[in-house]
């Protein structure tokens, strides 16, 4: 279900993709507990409610985890997960306020916006 975030190429395809789709970015530290536990939960995620998903290690592409923040206009955190609908950043949230049944809210609620 995850698609590992590496190159800058990539955040091109998802812009151009979440006119189609809803795209989730989830921005992760292997090093941080609340960062763990975020993780744990969106792995229980089984219904993707037809978005793509993205994982982002911050650890080994910060400089990327950087671009994102720049490029959607929202303040870098760690967890933090983002959901793009037609190249925009629609919905935001970090450590313990990201949970599975909000994700699922948003996704469901944006994805009357596509174009």
């Amino acid at each position: 279900m995850w698609t590992d975030l590496t190159t800058d190429a990539q955040l091109n395809d998802i812009k151009a993709l979440s006119a189609k789709q809803p795209v989730v970015i989830f921005k992760h530290s292997t090093r941080c507990s609340i960062s763990n536990m975020a993780h744990s939960r969106l792995q229980k995620l089984t219904n993707t409610h037809g978005a793509v998903f993205y994982y982002l290690d911050l650890l080994n592409y910060r400089p990327l985890s950087n671009r994102i923040a720049e490029e959607y206009s929202v303040h870098h955190e760690s967890p933090q997960v983002l959901l793009i609908v037609n190249g925009e950043c629609v919905y935001d949230e970090s450590h313990n306020g990201i949970t599975v049944a909000e994700l699922e809210e948003q996704i469901d609620s944006h994805k009357l916006t596509l174009a």
